[in-house]
C-alpha cells in the first residue's frame, strides 16, 4: 500500500514537471525578434539590479555619513559653549536637523537641553571616557521621540565633565529611501527602454528578412523569375538576399535547360517513331504481300528489299545510340590525335564521286575521343558528296587555339534561314526529302554532338563555289607538338 502511494506520488510529481514544461515552452517567445528582446530585457535586468541595489545603498550610506556628521558637528559646537561658559539651560541648536541636544553632568542630570529634549530623561546612558571622548550611538531608549541617532561627546578630560548629546530621529531618516525609490524607477526606466530599443532594432534589422520570405512565398516552380528585395550594404541579411537571388537565377537556368532537354527528347522521340515506322512499314507490306501471294512473290526481290529495309533501321538505331553516347560523354578516352593523318586517312578512302580534294597543314594535333572524331568527319564527307555535282574541298588547319576541318561542296548550297535548322535531327531540306539520298536525317546532328562535347562548335555556311561550306573547331592539344 505504501509502495503504491509512493507511485502516485512520483506520477504526480512527473505530471506537475511536465506541466511546468508546457508552460514555459507556452511562454517562450516563438520570433527571433521576441527572443532577442527577452534576451537584451533579462541582461539588463541582471546589470541593472545589482547596480540598483548598490546605489541604493551607497546613497544611505551617505546620507547616514552626513548626518552623523551633522550631529557630531552640533554635539562640537555645545561642548565649546559649555567650555566657554556661555551655554545656558536652553540650548539653541546650530545645525539644522540636530534638534536633539542635552547637556548631562555627571550624575546623569541634565542640565541643559534643546527645544524639542527639554523634559526627557537623558537621551543615552552611553559614557564617553576620557580615553575614547566621542562616541556615534543609535539608541531607542526614550518612546516620546523613538529611535535617535546621536554623538555622545564628553565636554573634558576630567571626571567631573558632563556630557554632550546632540541627535536626531531615525524616523526623519527615512528620506533615505527615496534614493532607493528613485534608483529602482530609474533603473525599470532604463530595463524598459533598453527592451523598446531592441524591439524596434531588431524589427527594423529583420524587416528585410519578412520581405525575403513573403517574396519567397510567391515564387514557386512554374514561374522563377521573381528575386526577393536586396537590402543596401554588405552585412549579412544583404549577402543572403543576394545568395537567395544568386540561387533562384541558378534554379531559373536549370529549370529552362531542363525544359529544352525535355522538349528536344520529345521532339527526338517523335521524330525517331516517324523515321523508325516508315522501313518498318515498308518490310511489313512487303512480307504481308508475300504471305497472301507466294506463288507471285520473287524471293530473291523480297529479300533484297527486306535486307535494304532492315539496313535502313540498323543505320538509324546506329545513329542514334551514338547520339546518346556522344551526349553521356560515354564513348571512349579522350587521347592526344594527329588530326591531319586522320583526315588524310579518311580521305584517301573515298574513290567514289564526286572528287574529294584536301589541304591540310602539317602534324594539327588535338585531344579527342578518336572514334567520334571518325564519325564526324564521314559524317560531314557523306554529306558534302551526296551534294556535290564535281569535287568535294577538305582543308584542315589552325586557327585561334583551335583546330579547323572545313568540308566544301560545289552543290546547290544551303539557304541562309536554314543553316541552323539542318543540324536538327532528322530535318531534311526540300532538295534531300528523297530517301534515295541516303542518310539518317542523323549526321550534321551527330558531328555538332561531336564538336560540342569537345568543347568546339560546327557551322555551315557558303562555298567560294556557292555551295555548302561546314567548319568542324575543336581546341588544340596545348601539350602537343606545335603545328
Amino acid at each position: 500500500m505504501v509502495h503504491l502511494q509512493g507511485g502516485h506520488a512520483v506520477d504526480g510529481r512527473s505530471r506537475c514537471a511536465a506541466r511546468i514544461r508546457r508552460l514555459l515552452s507556452y511562454a517562450r517567445p516563438r520570433s527571433i525578434r521576441g527572443r532577442i528582446t527577452a534576451l537584451v530585457t533579462l541582461l539588463a535586468l541582471a546589470l541593472l539590479i545589482p547596480t540598483a541595489m548598490a546605489e541604493g545603498a551607497v546613497g544611505r550610506q551617505a546620507v547616514a555619513d552626513a548626518i552623523w556628521l551633522e550631529v557630531r558637528q552640533q554635539a562640537d559646537l555645545t561642548a565649546a559653549a559649555v567650555r566657554a561658559g556661555t551655554a545656558s539651560d536652553l540650548i539653541l541648536p546650530q545645525v539644522a536637523g540636530a534638534n536633539l541636544v542635552q547637556v548631562v553632568a555627571p550624575d546623569h542630570h541634565v542640565i541643559g537641553a534643546s527645544k524639542d529634549a527639554r523634559g526627557l530623561p537623558p537621551l543615552s546612558s552611553v559614557w564617553p571616557s576620557a580615553s575614547d571622548p566621542e562616541r556615534d550611538v543609535q539608541t531607542c531608549a526614550s518612546p516620546r521621540v523613538g529611535c535617535v541617532r546621536l554623538s555622545a561627546l564628553r565636554v573634558q578630560p576630567g571626571a567631573s565633565s558632563p556630557v554632550v548629546y546632540a541627535g536626531r530621529p531615525v524616523a526623519a531618516l527615512t528620506s533615505t529611501e527615496i534614493f532607493a525609490r528613485l534608483f529602482g524607477i530609474q533603473d525599470a526606466v532604463l530595463v524598459l527602454l533598453a527592451a523598446w530599443a531592441t524591439w524596434l532594432v531588431v524589427g527594423r534589422t529583420l524587416r528585410p528578412v519578412e520581405a525575403i520570405r513573403t517574396e519567397l512565398a510567391t515564387i514557386n516552380f512554374n514561374d522563377l523569375s521573381g528575386r526577393v528585395p536586396e537590402p543596401p550594404g554588405d552585412d549579412e541579411i544583404a549577402n543572403l538576399a543576394r545568395t537567395v537571388n544568386g540561387t533562384l537565377s541558378r534554379i531559373e537556368r536549370a529549370k529552362r535547360s531542363r525544359d529544352r532537354i525535355l522538349t528536344r527528347q520529345r521532339q527526338f522521340v517523335a521524330d525517331a517513331s516517324h523515321e523508325l515506322r516508315t522501313p518498318l512499314a515498308g518490310l511489313r507490306t512487303e512480307l504481308e504481300e508475300a504471305r497472301m501471294h507466294p506463288e507471285e512473290t520473287d524471293l530473291a526481290a523480297l529479300l533484297g528489299d527486306a535486307m535494304g529495309d532492315v539496313d535502313r533501321l540498323e543505320q538509324i538505331i546506329t545513329d542514334l545510340l551514338l547520339l546518346a553516347r556522344v551526349e553521356a560523354h560515354a564513348d571512349g578516352e579522350r587521347l592526344p590525335v594527329n588530326l591531319t593523318a586522320l583526315v588524310r586517312r579518311e580521305v584517301a578512302t573515298r574513290t567514289a564521286r564526286p572528287e574529294v580534294r584536301l589541304w591540310a597543314e602539317r602534324d594539327v594535333h588535338v585531344v579527342a575521343v578518336q572514334s567520334q572524331l571518325v564519325r564526324a568527319l564521314r559524317n560531314l564527307l557523306d554529306n558534302a558528296q551526296r551534294h556535290a555535282r564535281d569535287a568535294v574541298d577538305v582543308q584542315v588547319r589552325t586557327c585561334g587555339g583551335f583546330a579547323e576541318v572545313i568540308v566544301a561542296d560545289d552543290g546547290p548550297g544551303i539557304p541562309e534561314a536554314d543553316r541552323e535548322r539542318v543540324f536538327e535531327r532528322f530535318t531534311r531540306l526540300d532538295s534531300a526529302r528523297s530517301r534515295d539520298h541516303g542518310g539518317t536525317g542523323l549526321g550534321l546532328a551527330i558531328a555538332r554532338d561531336v564538336a560540342h562535347s569537345h568543347d568546339g562548335s560546327l557551322r555551315a555556311g557558303e562555298s567560294s563555289s556557292g555551295g555548302a561550306r561546314f567548319v568542324f573547331r575543336i581546341p588544340l592539344d596545348e601539350s602537343g607538338p606545335s603545328p
